[in-house]
C-alpha cells in the first residue's frame, strides 16, 4: 500500500489573485511509514492534510491511495483534529460509536460495541465511558477523539497538531500513547502527522517533510529518522542521529523564516 501524491496545487481566491498554498507537491508514503509534516505557520501543512483526507479539494494533480484517487472523505482515512470535536451532548463512548457507526455501516453492533470497548480501554477510558466532554479534562477528551480514530480501522490515520492545545506531560503520554496504539493497530497502516514542534517530529516520525513558506517551493526537504524503534524520549536526545536531525531541521525552519522576512 502507499499513499502517492503527485503533482498538486491548492490556492486561494483573494483581491490580488491566487494565493497559492501548496505548489506542485509531489510525496510518496509508504506502509508502515509514520511522517511528519512540520513548517511555520501558513505553510501549508493542515491543507495538504485536509487534502489526503479529501476534506479540502486540490486544484490540479492527483492523489491516490493504494491506486484510488482520492476525491472525498473515507473510512480508509481518520483525522484527529488539534481540538477535540467531540460531540458536547454525548457519552465519550457513544462518541466513539456514532464514529463508528458512520463510518462502518455494514458492521454488526456486536462489532461496534467491540471497537468502542477496544479502543477506550486502550487509552484508559473505559471506566469513563459515560462521562460527557465536559466532564472530563481536555487530555482525556483528546484521549477519547484519538480511540474514536483508531476505532473505524482506518488505513491512513491523519493528525493536525493533536497535541499543540496540550500541557507538557500530557503531551509526552499522548504521544507514547499513540505510538503503542499504530504499532498494535494492524489496520493502520500509516501516519501522517501536523506538528510544529522539531523534537516531536523527529521523536515519532520516520520521514520529516520541511514545508515552506507560501513566497518559495511547497516542500524543502525531506528528512529521513534513521533511529531505532521503540524510542525512549528520555535517552533519545543522546542518540547522535536526533541530534543531527534536530540541527538539520532548525537550520532549514530558520533558513526558511529569514528568507521569508527579508
Amino acid at each position: 500500500m502507499s499513499l502517492v501524491v503527485d503533482g498538486v496545487w491548492k490556492g486561494f481566491a483573494t483581491r490580488t489573485g491566487t494565493q497559492w498554498v501548496l505548489r506542485d507537491v509531489s510525496l510518496t508514503i509508504e506502509a508502515g511509514q509514520f511522517i511528519a509534516l512540520i513548517g511555520h505557520s501558513g505553510c501549508g501543512k493542515s491543507t495538504l492534510l485536509g487534502a489526503l483526507g479529501g476534506l479540502v479539494p486540490i486544484d490540479a494533480g492527483r492523489i491516490v491511495l493504494d491506486g484510488n484517487e482520492v476525491r472525498s472523505p473515507g473510512p480508509d482515512r481518520a483525522v484527529v483534529f488539534q481540538r477535540y470535536s467531540l460531540l458536547p451532548r454525548l457519552s465519550l463512548a457513544r462518541n466513539v460509536a456514532v464514529a463508528v457507526r458512520s463510518s462502518r455501516r455494514d458492521w454488526p453492533k456486536t462489532k461496534v460495541d467491540e471497537a468502542v470497548e477496544r479502543t477506550l480501554r486502550a487509552v484508559g477510558l473505559w471506566e469513563h465511558r459515560d462521562k460527557k466532554p465536559h466532564q472530563v479534562s481536555g487530555g482525556m477528551q483528546q484521549r477519547c477523539a484519538v480511540a474514536r480514530a483508531f476505532a473505524v480501522e482506518p488505513r491512513v490515520l491523519l493528525l493536525d497538531e493533536p497535541f499543540g492545545a496540550l500541557d507538557a506531560l500530557t503531551r509526552a503520554r499522548l504521544q507514547a500513547l499513540l505510538v503503542d496504539l499504530w504499532s498494535s493497530e494492524s489496520d493502520t497502516e500509516m501516519v501522517v502527522m501536523v506538528t510544529h514542534g522539531i523534537d516531536e517530529a523527529v521523536l515519532l516520525a520516520d520521514r520529516v517533510v520541511v514545508m515552506s513558506g507560501p513566497s518559495g517551493p511547497s516542500i524543502i526537504d525531506v528528512i529521513e529518522i534513521d533511529i531505532p524503534r521503540p524510542r525512549d524520549r528520555v535517552t533519545i536526545s543522546d542518540d547522535p542521529a536526533f541530534r543531527t536531525a534536530q540541527a538539520r531541521l532548525l537550520d532549514l525552519l530558520e533558513r526558511d523564516l529569514n528568507w521569508e522576512v527579508a
